[in-house]
């Protein structure tokens, strides 16, 4: 293991959907107002995630809901493998219209899901400069990413 590419992070379930927190320091209290996790994520000095934006089937946020938060949000999951096609060209889509980094989840809850989706990404000194190097990174897609499991 390489500890020094490691980035602690947290999906908590909002009141509303879910959120990750990267770069945090501490636990995520589960099921409280989107606004109140995001803050304390930033508080943390982290970045907010939002995982699988518009999948009709797991938490997510309403279209609107995530416009309205949007100033609170850093990255949004533009592919997650176990999205359907149409979820994940509309959070694509999402993103760029908020002008938001976007990113490429693996959403692996096993090892046979490792490897089927990731992103490239340059050396970075901390949440504000891996954001900015999110925003050019590499997504790759393996063509069996998705495959099988519904989350």
């Amino acid at each position: 293991m390489a500890p020094e590419l490691t980035i602690v992070g947290e999906e908590a379930k909002t009141r509303e959907g879910e959120v990750i927190g990267l770069f945090i320091t501490g636990r995520l209290v589960p099921y409280l107002p989107p606004e109140e996790v995001m803050d304390v994520i930033h508080e943390m000095g982290g970045l907010t995630y939002l995982p699988h934006p518009l999948d009709r089937h797991r938490a997510h946020f309403r279209l609107e809901r995530v416009v309205e938060l949007a100033d609170r949000i850093d990255i949004i999951e533009t592919y997650n493998p176990w999205c359907d096609a149409a979820a994940n060209t509309a959070a694509a889509a999402l993103a760029a219209d908020l002008g938001k980094v976007a990113a490429t989840g693996s959403d692996a809850h096993g090892i046979r899901e490792l490897g089927r989706s990731w992103m490239e990404i340059d050396e970075y000194k901390d949440p504000k400069d891996f954001l900015e190097k999110l925003r050019h990174a590499r997504h790759v897609v393996a063509s069996n990413s998705g495959s099988g499991r519904r989350a």
